[in-house]
């Protein structure tokens, strides 16, 4: 027994670098990198000494290892290089000698230890010797096998005469685990140390040979696919030249197409394009373009639909939960359904919603759609001029696609959405073509069944589909396509109408828009009477939701800033929030005086009133007319006069008067343009008031054409103009005797709201509208009517 190697003098007490999976065995060199705190106080304290440490295995990913987180055998090292390094420093240390903590402890900021040194000797036997030559052995194969390792190797081996050197050395080399090289270390006898080593290194040229069949097998299969791709491209080449190319996604498109369950007629026209594209090489300019066209006919949703929710009761508690009023809507809807579901199966009717912006034709539409368990994709036909948009290309143009109908349904992922086309009434025609022309096709119920798509260029069946479409002014959508669809009419909402929506709706999803719950930020009734009364006087409610939420955004941030913990917003509070009322009744100062009348009009953003004001200045007889009227309403100012002077000896009027004057009639807010006939009876009211010296009662509103017989005729839009008075704080409104059939129409809160005068002629409208005249006033028309029997006596 000889001791393999000589060590220095070693102290009883060295500075201890735990080392985290890694460990350095004797007789070997490796560097190391040093960045705890631990370990570098351990190898400053090392270098101020005799430069050597004791390095052993730490258990565990602590930073700060204590003595029981570390094996208690390891390796003495002395510290040969040091460099710093950023978060630290590297050092290379050379393994002396084992050696076994005694006591661990911390000191000044790093581990130390009492060690005890465990050195290793070894006799040479022949058992040892045939390990030995083992080893090498299994280093010359693995030599052979791994290209990327030095040659020097298996001189080194071969020139050591130590076993245990031998097995330190391939123990660092391998790949081993730091638990394994630790039981290394701890070994006593070098035949099992060298046994370890043996197995290590006969693993590692296990996986060395498992590599390279592995790349063996990559090599070959490579070079075959280099051999088949030069085949494959001869044989393009030859059927080239034969006119039968073959490409590989044909048959990736011919099972997609088996599995895509079209109609047998887009199936024919599907597979007789994959026969094309087969044909032809990806380069081929066509070839992109028959790829998308394809691509699109398996997106489309052919045979693919969602199964209708046929529950009349169910849809009607869910229009009735999303949507307040609007029953002639609710009861359409609910007919379709129960139709279908004793029928069976029917055709989707194809509805339009007209009304002002703000009433809920959009949101109505959704509503619908979740009634019925269907899938909901809206279509905005505003500002769209081209019929392509509608049809599509043909796929001869560069960028064709298919109209913006059949991208909705593939957008849908069903067969039968429905379909809200928005806006319909801001279709535009130009050089294109004309998209309302196209939709007649659409929403036509004998013809959509068999819809031909310019880019698909194959029917598509869009009778399933329910059509919705939106429009604020119905006259506006072409005669034709109008005849196609069944018209409902979203009036504007009355006052307590608003207030149902704000307080079931609007305060709500503004709650949830800010983040307050319902204690913090509550509205009360009369706050949302005086926002819809001074602050939105309009027919929908878009502008009452914006000054909910920005009364509440108010709130929000009152409560956030800490000055509040919950707001409860009255009227008055209204003014500091929203600034100064932006609407006042102006009935009472316009109608004052003589010559001052109160129509109603319609507008596509709803009813409103408007004021006819006359007045009488010295001239020649001629009317002068402004405010930016229209020619119809030029023609009903003119008529209105002609009716005047025809009947001035019947009112009192001295028909003098009309050779010398001017008659001027103005109606307000003169940048908006303004026409239509109905205004007749508010301009002849008005020049009657002027000339008779009469005022016009502040509390009535009038409308309705006139003709020069004396007759008041019939005007639409009777119940946005109803509305409008109501909202007006007017109580009498004057309508044409045959327009009562329109009576049903205006809500039943609007028809309590006021008091209904039926005009058949002007003389109704004068006897209804006009204040009696002042005494003086009086006296002198019966005056002059005494000269005039006196003169013609």
């Amino acid at each position: 027994m000889a001791e393999t190697s000589t060590t220095p003098p070693l102290p009883n007490e060295l500075p201890v670098v735990p080392l985290r999976g890694a460990v350095v065995l004797p007789m070997t060199i490796a560097p190391l990198g040093v960045s705890r705190a631990v370990s570098v106080e351990a190898v400053n304290k090392a270098l101020a000494g005799d430069r050597m440490v004791l390095l052993l295995l730490q258990n565990g990913e602590s930073d700060e290892p204590g003595p029981d987180d570390l094996n208690r055998v390891g390796t003495v090292a002395i510290i040969r290089q040091m460099a710093k390094a950023q978060g630290g420093m590297r050092v290379l240390v050379e393994g002396i000698v084992r050696a076994r903590a005694e006591f661990l402890q911390n000191e000044k900021g790093h581990l130390s230890a009492l060690i005890k040194p465990l050195p290793e000797t070894a006799e040479r036997t022949l058992e040892i010797d045939a390990h030995v030559r083992r080893l090498q052995d299994l280093v010359d194969r693995a030599l052979s096998l791994a290209t990327g390792l030095s040659p020097d190797i298996r001189t080194l081996v071969s020139s050591l005469d130590d076993p245990l050197r031998i097995a330190y050395l391939l123990a660092s080399l391998l790949d081993m685990k730091a638990e394994d090289k630790q039981r290394l270390l701890e070994e006593n006898n070098i035949t099992v140390k060298l046994d370890a080593v043996a197995s290590a290194l006969s693993r590692e040229i296990d996986v060395l040979e498992l590599k390279g069949r592995i790349e063996s097998r990559a090599e070959q299969e490579m070079s075959q696919q280099q051999r088949q791709y030069l085949l494959r491209q001869q044989m393009k080449a030859i059927q080239s030249e034969l006119g039968e190319t073959e490409n590989g996604e044909a048959e990736e498109l011919r099972k997609r197409i088996d599995e895509a369950g079209l109609p047998e007629h887009v199936k024919t026209v599907a597979l007789k394009e994959v026969d094309r594209l087969s044909r032809m090489t990806p380069a081929a300019p066509e070839y992109q373009m028959i790829r998308t066209y394809l691509d699109w006919l398996l997106e489309i949703p052919w045979a693919k639909r969602t199964e209708d929710r046929i529950d009349p009761v169910e849809a009607r508690a869910v229009l009735d939960e999303d949507h307040y009023d609007l029953d002639k809507v609710k009861d359409r809807i609910v007919e379709y359904l129960a139709v279908r579901k004793l029928k069976g199966d029917m055709k989707g009717p194809i509805l339009c919603f007209v009304g002002p912006p703000g009433v809920g034709k959009t949101s109505l539409g959704q509503s619908i759609a979740r009634a019925m368990g269907r899938k909901f994709v809206r279509l905005s036909l505003g500002g769209v001029h081209d019929e392509a948009e509608i049809r599509g290309h043909r796929r001869t143009y560069i960028g064709a696609l298919p109209g913006n109908v059949i991208q909705a349904i593939r957008k849908a992922e069903t067969r039968n959405p429905v379909m809200m086309l928005d806006e319909m009434d801001k279709l535009g025609a130009s050089f294109h073509g004309d998209p309302s022309a196209a939709l007649l096709e659409v929403l036509d119920p004998e013809q959509n069944s068999t819809f031909r798509d310019n880019y698909l260029a194959v029917p598509f069946d869009l009778s399933r589909v329910m059509f919705i479409g939106t429009a604020n002014v119905l006259d506006a959508i072409p005669g034709p396509l109008r005849d196609r669809m069944e018209v409902i009419e979203l009036p504007g909402y009355t006052e307590d109408e608003k207030v149902e929506i704000a307080k079931r709706y609007l305060v709500k999803r503004q709650l949830a828009a800010t983040g307050l719950t319902p204690e913090q930020g509550e509205i009360t009734e009369p706050a949302i009477r005086a926002i819809i009364s001074d602050y939105t006087r309009e027919a929908g409610v878009r502008n009452l939701e914006r000054d909910i939420g920005a009364i509440l955004h108010y709130a929000a941030m009152r409560i956030a800033e800490g000055d509040t913990q919950r707001m409860k917003i009255e009227p008055g509070q209204l003014h500091a929030i929203l600034g100064a009322r932006r609407f006042e009744s102006e009935v009472a100062m316009r109608t004052s005086v003589p010559g001052v009348a109160t129509g109603l009009a319609w507008t596509p953003t709803g009813g409103d009133i408007l004021f006819v004001e006359s007045a009488r200045v010295p001239g020649s007889g001629r009317l002068i007319l402004t405010g930016q009227l229209g020619e119809v309403m030029k023609e009903s100012a003119q008529a209105a006069l002609s009716l005047v002077k025809a009947r001035a000896s019947r009112l009192g009027i001295d028909p003098a008067l009309f050779e010398k004057s001017d008659i001027h009639v103005h109606v307000p807010a003169g940048a908006i343009p303004k026409d239509g006939p109905s205004a007749g009876v508010a301009m002849f009211t008005s020049l009657v008031s002027l000339l008779t010296g009469r005022t016009v009662r502040s509390d009535t509103a009038m409308t309705g054409e006139i003709s020069l017989r004396g007759l008041v005729l019939p005007i639409g839009g009777v119940k946005n103009k109803v509305l409008a008075a109501v909202r007006a704080g007017i109580t009498t409104v004057m309508l044409p005797d045959r327009n009562k059939k329109d009576y049903e129409d205006v809500p039943e809160q609007a028809r309590n709201a006021v008091r209904f005068v039926w005009l058949s002629t002007v003389d109704d409208a004068i006897a209804a509208a006009l204040e009696p005249a002042p005494a003086p006033v009086a006296e002198a028309f019966a005056a002059s009517d005494d000269q005039r029997r006196a003169a013609s006596g």
